[in-house]
């Protein structure tokens, strides 16, 4: 079995047993939920879905590898079966590795035909496939490929790599595709990060000396319960829980300091969206630092992703540590700032990276280290940096964008974040 095609972009549909005809792929990913329930898709007398057999569904899982490969198709399954072959067949038999061709309509037309017959979330696999494997990079830089594409994070950061060698003819389409990947991940997470973070800052200000208007009577009551009076049916508050008055402006000042490095693609693409989202959230102070063996500033660019994505130098050398004395120097109370380093810590001077961190948590800031800020999980990191970071009480773990607003609310409230980490990783698994 070929592994390449054992991904979810070759499996997918085939396992579900039928096929909807929607064009925009959404139809074909519920007649697939729908067949794995053993119900028909609704449009046709029959559902208005095809039926796989079970030997159809082997021939488009495996291609040219499947020992059932004179099995027929016919219709969209043969149609389908021509997409992934595209991808995935070399044409003798062996395995699933083709070719699109080197022609923009070429390209063209096949993006079309996955979105018709795929859903959204295999055609994103499918495309990062035709990139990696097909050396489609060339051709990304041609305005109408770029508008048959389907925007996702790892084409954003593809985009974002070949930024300076974008042809003028074709950066308005791409920064279309970047602004509609940043939108989604914005609406998805705006919401949550701003109620995360004003949440946290209130509870961050918690007193047992409120003033009067200020008291929360449950809190204080069930602090209390230990000295009721069963004769009087009342509780003696010996202690008093509640709120400080809530403090207008600037409450914390965050910093994320980003490496720029060829391996941190989806978490610089990331991490500059949640950056643009932070920097509307008047309570916080927000810095984007990047590097690589340079240090760029990109606050200023904050009020549009796409400038920040742009703004990005993917790829090259790393040296942190300019970067972190750089961040310091922008930092103004230690005592209510948060460090975010996104890094997989392979750096050219560890030992001055790993100094400069000592340093800056001396004086007071709170520091986290995040591996990956991606949906991919924990990528290759610098195992004995991450060790020593986490000696000096320098948490450092991956985190997906999804987990990052329970993750800042708990930096704010200054928990444990090894064990948050922990606890997380726990309940996910």
């Amino acid at each position: 079995m070929n592994p390449a095609h054992t991904t979810d972009a070759a499996g997918e549909l085939p396992r579900g047993g039928e096929l909807g005809a929607g064009a925009d792929g959404t139809a074909g990913e519920a007649a697939d939920t729908a067949a794995g329930a053993g119900k028909p898709a609704a449009g046709t007398p029959d559902g208005g879905a095809e039926r796989i057999g079970r030997d159809q569904r082997w021939r488009l899982m495996l291609g040219a590898d499947a020992p059932r490969r004179r099995v027929p198709l016919s219709g969209r399954l043969e149609a389908m079966d021509r997409a992934l072959a595209a991808l995935y067949d070399d044409g003798t038999g062996r395995s699933r590795r083709g070719g699109l061709g080197g022609s923009s309509p070429d390209v063209a037309r096949w993006l079309g035909d996955i979105r018709a017959y795929f859903p959204n979330r295999v055609v994103k696999v499918m495309q990062t496939d035709a990139i990696e494997r097909l050396g489609l990079r060339s051709l990304l830089m041609e305005p109408e490929i770029l508008e048959s594409v389907e925007p996702d994070i790892h084409l954003v950061a593809t985009l974002a790599s070949l930024s300076k060698v974008i042809p003028e003819s074709s950066k308005e389409s791409a920064r279309k595709v970047v602004a509609r990947t940043a939108r989604d991940v914005e609406e998805r997470l705006t919401g949550r990060l701003d109620q995360a973070v004003r949440g946290a800052l209130n509870r961050a200000s918690r007193t047992d000396r409120p003033r009067p208007a200020d008291i929360d009577w449950n809190r204080t009551i069930a602090a209390n319960l230990k000295n009721y009076l069963p004769e009087h049916r009342t509780v003696v508050p010996e202690r008093l829980v509640g709120y400080g008055r809530r403090r207008l402006g600037v409450q914390r000042e965050l910093v994320i300091c980003l490496d720029q490095s060829g391996s941190m693609a989806t978490s610089v693409v990331y991490a500059s969206i949640l950056a643009c989202v932070l920097a509307t959230i008047g309570s916080l102070s927000t810095t984007l630092v990047a590097y690589s063996t340079d240090v760029a500033d990109l606050t200023e660019r904050l009020a549009d992703p796409v400038d920040v994505v742009f703004g990005a130098q993917l790829g090259g050398g790393t040296d942190t540590s300019p970067a972190i004395d750089y961040c310091a120097q922008r930092i103004g109370r230690s005592s209510s700032s948060i460090l975010i380093l996104v890094s997989d810590l392979y750096d050219a001077k560890p030992e001055a990276m790993l100094s400069r961190i000592a340093r800056m948590v001396a004086s007071g800031v709170q520091v986290i280290a995040l591996l990956a800020l991606s949906d991919d999980g924990v990528p290759s990191y610098n195992r004995k940096a991450a060790a020593d970071l986490a000696a000096m009480g320098v948490p450092a773990f991956g985190c997906t964008p999804d987990a990052f607003p329970d993750l800042l609310a708990a930096a704010i409230e200054r928990q444990d974040l090894s064990r948050w980490a922990e606890e997380r990783a726990a309940a996910e698994a």
